[in-house]
């Protein structure tokens, strides 16, 4: 073992919210008897993406003896995970410039016969980029997409507000309803956003990278699902990494409320496109 940088999790600050789970691009956190633990020094390399992300400060970087990062072990790790996790724990190597484990994540992929995009098979010698894989700067989709002449969009839309500190659990468009609980950037990636999924549904949004009080949205959330007795929850989120923890959130509500209700996660493409849709199991 060798003296390098590792990040500490404080117990006694930690309220288990789950965070700092998919913003760790190795897999490195879990939550175990409702608290973080790193389950092994060799899946952390200690650059810290998962720091911003937690609401009570209870994650640092310390210096310490402790086992070498080992990026083979990491790749077995996440590589059931699927391929967003792959790509995003690849785009994080890239970010931070870490060649020689990028180098190392590639060759395990060629090993196993996984593929991968071209632009993440190629071990850049530079980025433009440093930081949150879901920031990365993208253009795509050059040619605008335009409705049929002389078809008009309709809003489904039936309330305000809409942004989750904002609305209030006793808000009458939200007793007895559907809820759809998405990311901010979600309606904007899905064309048919107001007719595929918000149509009949009451409406809060929320942004779990940026936004703050997120122990606000638990307990609103916990009183939505209790007080308002709604129907059924739906979360949609994009497949960044850390648009994820909207679905902790709302996991740790649906297990805090006294009432049990469907979960469903729908996952969104950045370029528009329904990744994942399914029904989410609550210990």
């Amino acid at each position: 073992m060798a003296k390098r940088k590792i990040i500490k999790i404080n117990k006694q600050k930690c309220n288990g919210c789950g965070l700092c789970i998919p913003n760790c691009p190795e897999g490195a956190i879990q939550i175990i008897d409702g608290k973080a633990h790193l389950i092994s020094d060799l899946f952390c390399d200690g650059l810290g993406a998962c720091l911003d992300h937690c609401p009570k400060g209870a994650i640092a970087i310390e210096e310490r003896e402790a086992e070498n990062y080992d990026e083979r072990k990491v790749m077995k790790n996440i590589v059931a995970c699927g391929p967003n996790v792959i790509k995003a724990h690849l785009q994080h190597l890239r970010d931070h410039k870490q060649m020689d484990y990028l180098k190392e994540a590639l060759s395990f992929l060629e090993e196993n016969h996984i593929s991968m995009p071209l632009e993440l098979r190629k071990p850049a010698t530079h980025s433009k980029h440093a930081g949150c894989p879901g920031a990365r700067m993208m253009q795509f989709g050059l040619e605008a997409k335009t409705e049929p002449a002389g078809e008009e969009c309709f809003s489904a839309l039936r309330q305000w507000p809409v942004q989750l500190h904002l609305v209030a659990p006793s808000a009458p468009y939200f007793k007895g309803k559907d809820v759809l609980l998405t990311a901010d950037c979600v309606a904007y990636a899905l064309g048919n956003f107001h007719t595929g999924y918000l149509s009949g549904k009451s409406l809060a949004i929320a942004c779990p990278k940026l936004d703050s009080g997120k122990d606000i949205y638990l307990e609103k959330l916990t009183a939505i699902i209790d007080e308002a007795k709604i129907n059924t929850l739906s979360v949609m989120i994009m497949e960044v990494p850390c648009c994820g923890g909207l679905l902790a959130i709302a996991q740790e509500a649906l297990a805090k409320a006294k009432r049990k209700i469907p979960l469903k996660c729908i996952t969104v493409g950045i370029k528009g496109d329904i990744i994942k849709e399914e029904w989410v199991t609550i210990d």
